[in-house]
């Protein structure tokens, strides 16, 4: 199954009209035709099973023809990750994490931080082809940018954790996640978290963890970290 995402399409719609981009891409490189059928999402656990009825390049017109509703999942990951250096190594965590099943991604901005300045216009596209290509119907909220001290001190739920490398008393992060729970874990820069930020997330309820027994990238630990939520929620 091909899927489509587009994020206007609604329950009640018994009718749709793909935008001119999306409508070329369907005719005129995917040579779809009348008839062919159309797997589309709103990203909203909406699966919509439709028929194409105009097939033209300007204005694809498609017929719903049934729709389906996936349940949301019963746990929640929100990963707040400092974003790297290179772009690239970002990326390929928001596009395997959107694989995995992550649910929220924060940028978070530290002291270390080698990169202050994060657009998420491009990370948005990453995660949309990611969800298509693991035919996921629900799309990763992505949030813009924010600084470490900000999003500890905003309003966040379930349990809380943060992953960092000083020598201290740590628990294993495996052993301490719950089935059936918010999890928000802050993961920090190339240069860690200062000293005075985890003193700093502990002071707000913030659990420290280890990821394991060796030290891991930023966008490593953030993928392990994701995984892990998925594992133990199975």
């Amino acid at each position: 199954m091909q899927l489509f995402y587009n994020s206007e399409i609604k329950k009640s719609d018994k009718t749709f009209f793909f935008d001119k981009e999306e409508s070329k891409h369907i005719v005129k490189v995917l040579r779809k035709k009348e008839g062919d059928k159309i797997f589309i999402t709103n990203g909203l656990g909406y699966l919509f099973e439709s028929e194409i009825i105009m097939a033209s390049e300007k204005k694809c017109e498609v017929k719903i023809t049934k729709e389906t509703f996936q349940e949301p999942n019963t746990f929640y990951t929100h990963i707040a990750v400092a974003p790297t250096k290179m772009n690239d190594r970002l990326e390929w965590f928001l596009e395997k994490a959107t694989e995995i099943g992550i649910h929220e991604i924060t940028p978070i901005i530290c002291d270390h931080s080698e990169r202050k300045v994060y657009k998420i216009d491009r990370a948005e596209k990453i995660i949309q082809a990611a969800m298509k290509q693991s035919l996921h119907y629900y799309i990763p909220k992505i949030n813009e940018p924010v600084s470490l001290s900000q999003f500890i001190k905003s309003n966040i739920t379930g349990q809380k954790f943060i992953a960092h490398c000083e020598e201290t008393d740590k628990k294993s992060f495996k052993n301490e996640v719950k089935r059936d729970e918010k999890i928000t874990i802050l993961i920090g820069p190339e240069g860690d978290f200062s000293t005075k930020e985890i003193n700093f997330a502990i002071e707000n309820k913030f659990i420290p963890v280890t990821l394991g027994n060796t030290r891991l990238r930023t966008e490593t630990a953030a993928l392990v970290a994701c995984h892990t939520i998925a594992l133990i929620n199975e």
